[in-house]
């Protein structure tokens, strides 16, 4: 069995982390080089929990791993991600985000960490995105809209900082769905 086939049976899904928990509001540090087989194996873990949650991105440290590394698809066809452009999955170490516009647009966020909530949530309309794949080569993309939104929302984990924080009003706190009060 070859090494990359002995590591896919490894893979795990693994405890997302939720508000509250330390590693979620500080600041992680850097990757360095993203080509090491440790990086490799967290991001093949980030990958399974992601879609076993049905999450459209994730950051290592709602995992737990206090490093900069994030990933994340806006796919076309998703309902939620109106007037986007295609973004494949992308796994980022190290990201930066520019400001591209710097108008903001309020739209509905929900978190693999804060579960079972949602809010309004103000965003840059447009970014330019930076950051370093898993072979080490230069990703930059300009990203609006939905994409835009799900890489300023992962990146945010980086710097400890969880939506309900950039949200303008906390009255649109609400759960995703709620209760009947049929009789």
């Amino acid at each position: 069995m070859t090494v990359a086939m002995r590591h896919i049976s490894t893979m795990s899904i693994l405890p997302i982390l939720r508000m509250g928990h330390p590693v979620l509001a500080r600041r992680a540090a850097p990757v360095g080089d993203p080509t090491v087989a440790e990086i490799r194996a967290i991001a093949d873990d980030m990958l399974e929990t992601m879609r076993a949650a049905g999450g459209r991105g994730i950051a290592a440290p709602q995992v737990g791993v206090p490093l900069r590394l994030v990933m994340f698809h806006a796919p076309l066809g998703d309902e939620n991600a109106r007037g986007i452009d295609n973004a494949p999955l992308t796994i980022l170490a190290d990201p930066v985000i520019e400001v591209l516009d710097a108008a903001l647009d309020s739209d509905w966020e929900g978190c693999l960490s804060v579960p079972g909530l949602k809010g309004l949530v103000p965003r840059a309309r447009a970014i330019r995105h930076r950051g370093l794949d898993l072979d080490g080569q230069v990703v930059e993309r300009v990203a609006r809209d939905f994409h835009a939104r799900v890489v300023q929302h992962e990146c945010d984990h980086l710097d400890g900082i969880l939506y309900p924080q950039r949200m303008a009003d906390l009255a649109s706190l609400s759960y995703v769905t709620e209760p009947s009060f049929e009789d």
